[in-house]
């Protein structure tokens, strides 16, 4: 302001217009330097995050942004298997990945991630050991624990008012139309393989062939694939769907008619990560982010709204009353001991393929 009341004064002095100009533009550029708002402008960057639908908490996004002047940029897919297909066909510009357990070896395996710098994590220390070390990334040279949850069964119990003990329930011929299962490869396989009785990891050609025949079996029942739960359940479209817990969670804290349920055959429990990809153009900042939300009041928001444990055990103490010991998020050690970690499968992944694919394709 002082800048300008000594330009009015040069006015009032009857100076040239010519120079007055002179003066104004200089007395621009100076405000420009002196405030650094255009600099600030200029240095924004952009944080490029490649993740699950739903998976990070707005007050977690929205602090990291202001806290380093910089905006993050969500896009999505559906499974595991999109994810690492992209990135081997040369798909980058993204920062952060959130790849689930086995997808994390397959991604080490082809070399299409980048180790991490602890020094630019700190809070790495804050996560629970039970977490660390796992057989997909040794050491975590590779990924960061961050949330964790379930497959089951959502179910609209104002229809079905029994719960279900078991995934025979989507093939009952009474639900037809009205069923949902995730599109996703390894997830659905594996609800027909557990039905069965084998485990979700199998590599026995036989055990493999029977699934995909049970799920062909399923085909003229099922309204629809997705992985995108949420609408299905709160618009009404079905009345069971196979789903992750917390999407069905979420829903059901709006439309209480929705549980969720751990079959009795068992089931799968995975571990989400963050991850950097080979050649991300913001390195540092996708570490800081990492860090930002590893912070335990911070990854509490994530848990709060995702509905889906996470790995800092200090966390806790940040939940909201209704989510402590809630079952459906912390399941207890009975159901826990009938849930199976997808693995990475090698050579068998081909057979896989072929078996979603022929059921895919199937009427």
């Amino acid at each position: 302001m002082n800048h300008r009341l000594n330009l009015v004064q040069v006015l009032t002095r009857g100076i040239a217009f010519g120079t007055v100009l002179a003066l104004v533009a200089a007395f621009a550029v100076g405000c420009n330097k002196g405030d650094g708002s255009d600099k600030a402008t200029a240095q924004k960057k952009s944080l490029h995050v490649f993740s699950w639908s739903d998976y990070f908490s707005d007050e977690a996004i929205s602090q990291f942004e202001a806290s380093h002047n910089a905006d993050v940029i969500i896009d999505t897919y559906e499974n595991n298997e999109d994810l690492v297909a992209k990135l081997q066909a040369g798909v980058s510009g993204y920062d952060i990945i959130v790849p689930s357990d086995y997808a994390v070896e397959q991604l080490i395996t082809l070399a299409l991630l980048e180790p991490l710098d602890k020094a630019n994590i700190p809070n790495f220390s804050s996560l629970d050991a039970a977490f660390l070390n796992q057989y997909f990334d040794p050491n975590n040279v590779y990924s960061i624990p961050y949330v964790w949850g379930t497959a089951g069964i959502g179910y609209d119990s104002s229809v079905i008012t029994d719960a279900p003990t078991s995934w025979a329930i989507l093939w009952d011929a009474k639900y037809k139309n009205n069923i949902n299962m995730l599109d996703d490869m390894r997830e659905t396989l594996a609800v027909a393989l557990k039905r069965l009785g084998y485990s979700v990891n199998t590599t026995d050609p036989a055990e493999l062939a029977k699934a995909r025949d049970l799920l062909i079996q399923q085909k003229p029942l099922i309204r629809s694939y997705t992985t995108e739960t949420d609408d299905l359940m709160q618009s009404g479209q079905v009345v069971l769907t196979h789903a992750w817990s917390g999407d069905v969670l979420r829903v059901s804290a709006e439309s209480p008619n929705w549980k969720y349920v751990v079959p009795s055959e068992g089931s799968t429990f995975f571990i989400d990560n963050i991850a950097i990809p080979k050649g991300a153009k913001n390195k540092a900042l996708a570490e800081s982010f990492i860090n930002h939300i590893l912070q335990p009041q911070i990854i509490a928001t994530v848990t709060a709204f995702t509905q889906y444990g996470n790995a800092v055990a200090a966390s806790e103490a940040f939940f909201p009353e209704n989510l402590k010991g809630n079952p459906a998020v912390f399941p207890s050690a009975e159901v826990r001991a009938r849930l199976e970690t997808l693995r990475e499968l090698g050579d068998a992944d081909v057979m896989y393929g072929e078996a979603w694919t022929a059921v895919k394709a199937a009427n």
